[in-house]
């Protein structure tokens, strides 16, 4: 399996702060990556370093055997980078049509509205939101949101998409349709890395869990492994849980 993404000793400062201390990590083609660890771990740092929002402090990032260590995020966006934020901030005003077109937009040289347009309905189709289509985004509930925000990245036409934290502040059942929708993504070819503090759809989803504590990237590998690892359980998991999942066998 090729890798699509290759981080090599990358670190973040800020104002000396180390945010990310020499993280390396490859990612492959078509894999579901699962990015955990505690608030304030580096996680997010991570995805604004590789997506140029935050370029790394030292290190190397190479994307599809590209130098992207100093990418601006429209090149980054261009290139086939695409992300969701954890916080949605959808333009209220806009309808949710329009939320996506203006994605397509930003992403693709050359496209006209109409064609974003055209692009924005099936990818609300696909999220379920076809019927809110001409509602504005400030009407949407929260998990409505979430699947906007997930449309607004996918009109990005990506090839590795990173979602951070798309199940926060939903419920089960918004959580189990969110899920499937991240099947779907996968099993249509696009890479995912996901920053998730659900163990339950880590371990579902995931093909692989790299764990970051403090910076340091503390493990890496097959989920089952890693959920077992010492330093992970220490550091994030707590030995209750781990307990737990011993006990399940």
């Amino acid at each position: 399996m090729s890798e699509i993404l290759r981080l090599d000793a990358v670190s973040k400062h800020f104002s000396g702060l180390r945010a990310l201390s020499e993280v390396t990590l490859g990612i492959n083609k078509g894999e579901v990556l699962g990015l955990i660890g505690p608030n304030g771990a580096g996680k997010t740092t991570l995805v604004n370093a590789v997506c140029g929002v935050t370029p790394a402090s030292s290190g190397k990032i190479i994307f599809m055997g590209r130098d992207i260590t100093r990418v601006k995020t429209y090149r980054a966006a261009r290139l086939g980078l695409a992300r969701t934020f954890q916080i949605v901030q959808p333009f209220a005003e806009f309808t949710a049509l329009d939320n996506v077109a203006a994605a397509a937009l930003f992403s693709q040289s050359g496209v006209s509205l109409k064609s974003a347009r055209e692009e924005a309905r099936a990818h609300l189709a696909f999220v379920g939101l076809d019927a809110q289509a001409g509602q504005s985004a400030a009407t949407l509930t929260l998990a409505m949101r979430k699947r906007l925000e997930l449309a607004k990245a996918l009109a990005m036409k990506p090839k590795l998409l990173f979602l951070d934290e798309v199940n926060a502040g939903l419920n089960s059942a918004e959580v189990e349709r969110a899920t499937q929708l991240i099947h779907q993504l996968a099993a249509g070819g696009i890479t995912i890395v996901m920053i998730e503090h659900l163990m339950k759809v880590v371990l579902n989803v995931c093909t692989r869990i790299a764990v970051l504590h403090n910076g340091q990237l503390i493990a890496n590998g097959p989920p089952r492994d890693v959920i077992k690892n010492p330093a992970v359980v220490d550091a994030y998991l707590g030995h209750q849980y781990a307990q737990r999942n011993a006990a399940r066998g």
